[in-house]
């Protein structure tokens, strides 16, 4: 019996199959950072009856990018173009929940508004490459937030998650993962602050509480997810005591009430698969948080079927395999061979590598 083709809750949200489409960022945007038709496209072919698609990540302010051509939800104007995308997904009975985005430190002044630095919670610089309009650029030494700014950051995220809502998303998720603004808060490597943002676990999850409890004030808890990335190191990540910091994290988001906790497995690193090993942060996290629980990271057909039939997690996340395979659920329900993906279109572009990958005539 396969579980990955069985019902399942996530909060209020009723899905009815655990095969879910990752946050993607694909860079196709219109000018305004607006969601347009090609993306109304790709999301409406990889909408499946009962399935579960994760937005893209979006910026909820300008401040908020790294990644030039991600579309936002921090203007009005930006709504209509999202409406178009739910309701595509939802014609198809598929449901879709919005990720909002800061990436705090991963940026740099030619993405920035007005060029300047980017923000994060103490002025150290991280690794890495984010894309600015011109290409790839390296970010740069950030600037430490004040702590009379930090409020209206908390307050973008609830106001995207207020457009998400009238944009008919059916819930939003917390992008608290690989390296970004609230990882950075969250991590003692990135987090240097001596006032009540940072020193103690309680100060250092402040900031990811706050934004959380904003997403809920907007959207209700159970329709809140937040993803984690315990084990991730990309953008400089590091914490002198990871498995304490992200159980307390954990805890903190189940007494929330939360709808699902994703979590991202130590073998990725960015995009990158770095190791095939057994996955466990969703086990170490699965005995913390008692809500339902996402994984992602790396997963085949056979190791989403280990990982659901042991119980560490409710649902698998894949990414790759669903930018190459519209008809995922169905390639995988029927045991169908996957079309390879082609990674150079990953990033930015036009309908090659976005919207032109065929379907299966048998999963048709």
């Amino acid at each position: 019996m396969s579980h990955l083709f069985t019902p399942f809750r996530a909060g209020s949200l009723s899905l009815g199959h655990r095969v879910v489409m990752a946050p993607l960022t694909r860079m196709r945007s219109s000018a305004g950072d607006r969601p347009n038709a090609l993306m109304r496209e790709y999301y409406s072919q990889r909408a499946s009856k009962g399935g579960l698609i994760i937005s893209e990540a979006t910026p909820i302010s300008r401040q908020g990018y790294g990644y030039a051509g991600a579309p936002g939800i921090y203007d009005d104007g930006q709504i209509e173009g999202w409406r178009a995308i739910t309701d595509a997904v939802h014609e198809r009975g598929g449901s879709i929940v919005m990720q909002l985005w800061h990436v705090g430190r991963q940026s740099h002044p030619d993405i920035q508004p007005n060029g300047e630095a980017p923000v994060a919670p103490s002025a150290l610089q991280a690794e890495g490459y984010g894309y600015s309009t011109k290409g790839a650029v390296p970010f740069s030494m950030p600037r430490a937030l004040e702590r009379n700014e930090i409020s209206a950051i908390v307050a973008a995220f609830g106001a995207g998650a207020a457009r998400a809502k009238v944009a008919g998303f059916d819930g939003v998720e917390i992008h608290a993962a690989n390296g970004y603004l609230p990882d950075q808060f969250l991590q003692d490597g990135t987090n240097h602050r001596a006032d009540d943002y940072g020193g103690s676990i309680d100060n250092r999850a402040r900031f990811l509480l706050e934004v959380t409890q904003a997403a809920i004030d907007a959207f209700g808890a159970d329709r809140v997810g937040v993803r984690l990335s315990p084990s991730g190191t990309y953008g400089s990540m590091s914490d002198s005591d990871p498995q304490t910091t992200f159980g307390y994290a954990a805890a903190r988001l189940d007494a929330l009430g939360i709808a699902y906790l994703h979590v991202v497995e130590p073998r990725i690193r960015g995009t990158e698969l770095i190791a095939e090993t057994e996955p466990v942060a969703a086990r170490h996290l699965r005995g913390i948080f008692r809500g339902t629980l996402i994984a992602a990271g790396g997963f085949d057909r056979n190791s989403a079927e280990a990982i659901l039939s042991v119980g560490d997690a409710d649902a698998v996340a894949f990414g790759r395999n669903f930018i190459a395979n519209p008809d995922l659920p169905d390639r995988l329900r029927l045991r169908l061979p996957l079309n390879a993906y082609d990674r150079s279109t990953f990033y930015g572009g036009d309908a090659r590598g976005y919207t032109d990958y065929p379907i299966h005539s048998r999963a048709a």
